[in-house]
C-alpha cells in the first residue's frame, strides 16, 4: 500500500518500499552488500501510487524464506511469491507486460459523466503512440513511443475501474491518461483537444490524476516464468486488508451519511 511511502525507488532521506525490503533482505542476511547484490525491481512507482504485483530480482545468499522476509517487513509490504532466475535476468528489462489499475470513485457531482466519450478516447490511445504529452517531462531525453495494448475500464457499483497494458509505461503516463479521459467525461475539454495531445511537437500543461488511484496489477515475465506462491504470505496480506477495510468503510459510511445529510 503505497500511501505511507516515497514512491519505490531508493532516497536518500525518505522511506521508500525499496529501502523498506532492502533493509529486510539484509537483516535476513539475504544479501550482505547492495551494490554487490544486483537488486532491481520492475518497475518505479510514485508516492501514494499501491502494488499487488510487483516485482524485484536480487543476488541471495541463501534460498529465500518469504515469511521470514515478511516477519521484518511493514504489515502494508507484502511478498508472497518467488522464482529463480538466471544470473543475467533483468526483472525491469525482461518483462514482457505490465498491468496497471486504476479506480475512479463516481461521486453526486459525477453522476452525468460521459462513459461514451471515455470509451472512445481509452479506444484511440491503444496502439503505438508518441505519448510524450501523456508523460512528466524528464531532464534526460527518453524515446516517448509506446505500445499501449489494453485501455478500457468498467463500472462496478460506485466505481469505475480501469486496465492499462503495455511493455512499459512512461513517467506519470497513466495519471495524466486520466486526467483527460476524466476531463472528457466531465466535458471540461474538447475531443479534439484531446486528439491534438498525440502532437509532441506541440507542449501541453497540466496535472496528473490522483496518485492513489493507481495500483501496479501484474508483471508477467511470459510463459517461462512461473512463481511459487507462498499460502502463508498470501494470508499475511489479506489480513491486514481486511482489517484496513473495516477500518475505512467505517469512515466510508459516516462520510456518506454526511453527505446526504440534509443541513438545510
Amino acid at each position: 500500500i503505497g500511501k505511507n511511502y516515497y514512491g519505490s525507488q531508493r532516497q536518500l532521506n525518505h522511506i521508500t518500499i525499496e529501502k523498506c525490503i532492502i533493509n529486510a533482505l539484509m537483516k535476513k542476511k539475504y544479501i550482505i552488500d547492495v551494490r554487490n547484490s544486483g537488486f532491481e525491481v520492475a518497475s518505479r512507482t510514485d508516492r501514494y501510487v499501491s502494488a499487488r504485483g510487483a516485482a524485484f530480482s536480487f543476488i541471495a545468499k541463501k534460498n529465500p524464506i518469504l515469511m521470514e522476509i515478511n516477519s521484518v517487513l511493514p504489515k502494508d509490504i507484502g511478498i508472497w511469491a518467488k522464482t529463480g532466475v538466471p544470473q543475467d535476468f533483468s526483472s525491469r528489462f525482461n518483462a514482457v507486460c505490465r498491468h496497471y489499475k486504476y479506480l475512479f470513485p463516481i461521486y453526486s457531482n459525477d453522476s452525468n459523466i460521459n462513459l461514451d466519450i471515455m470509451r472512445k478516447a481509452c479506444k484511440d490511445l491503444v496502439g503505438r503512440h508518441d505519448f510524450t504529452n501523456f508523460s512528466k517531462k524528464d531532464i534526460e531525453e527518453v524515446v516517448a513511443l509506446r505500445d499501449l495494448t489494453i485501455a478500457r475500464f468498467e463500472k462496478h457499483e460506485h466505481f469505475l475501474i480501469f486496465d492499462f497494458k503495455s511493455r512499459a509505461f512512461l513517467r506519470q503516463q497513466i495519471r495524466r491518461m486520466m486526467t483527460k479521459i476524466l476531463e472528457l467525461g466531465r466535458n471540461q475539454t474538447s475531443y479534439d483537444d484531446f486528439l491534438l495531445l498525440f502532437d509532441s511537437s506541440k507542449e501541453f500543461s497540466y496535472r496528473p490524476a490522483d496518485a492513489n488511484g493507481l495500483i501496479l496489477w501484474d508483471v508477467d515475465y511470459g510463459q517461462n516464468l512461473r512463481f511459487e506462491i507462498d499460502k502463508k504470505s498470501v494470508e499475511r496480506m489479506k489480513t491486514f486488508l481486511l482489517k484496513s477495510l473495516e477500518k475505512f468503510d467505517l469512515k466510508s459510511r459516516l462520510f456518506h451519511i454526511m453527505e446526504q445529510d440534509d443541513l438545510s
